[in-house]
């Protein structure tokens, strides 16, 4: 009977660490998605930011302004907006399922309407869906740090 309790507490810790091991796989995927959305937001590469944001995206800017994906990524291909800085700090993930919680502090800069804004803080919260086996930012809200 001893033998079977360590095999059974030897194969749970096995299937535990291989648990682990694809959670903390699946986090660095969504980090590396979401800089590569910020790059190409930075960049105004459009072609990857629509591929990235799922077609029933909408963004919550700082000033409360809720804009729809074409609104958003429209902005940024006619240089309406154009972001000059955006460097995030450590991006924190929450996985739920098919879906997944980021979340993270950022300095950013940007022209809107042709005023320079100030290089300032912002806490960035982003919900993603795994869409046809890719993921997808749904929703986007950043806030100002004061």
């Amino acid at each position: 009977m001893r033998r079977t309790g360590i095999g059974i507490t030897v194969s749970f810790a096995a299937a535990f660490a291989c648990a682990l091991v694809q959670a903390q796989d699946e986090a660095s995927e969504l980090r590396a998605i979401e800089k590569e959305r910020l790059r190409s937001l930075v960049e105004g590469d459009v072609e990857t930011a629509v591929r990235l944001h799922a077609s029933d995206f909408q963004l919550i800017n700082p000033a409360g302004v809720a804009l729809s994906r074409d609104e958003y990524l429209g902005a940024i291909a006619s240089g309406e907006l154009d972001y000059l800085v955006w460097e995030p700090g450590t991006i924190k993930i929450r996985r739920y399922g098919e879906a997944a919680v980021v979340r993270y502090e950022a300095e950013a800069q940007a022209v809107a309407g042709g005023q320079t804004t100030p290089l300032r803080r912002f806490w960035h919260t982003d919900v993603y869906e795994k869409r046809n086996g890719s993921w997808q930012v749904v929703w986007s809200q950043a806030t100002l740090i004061q």
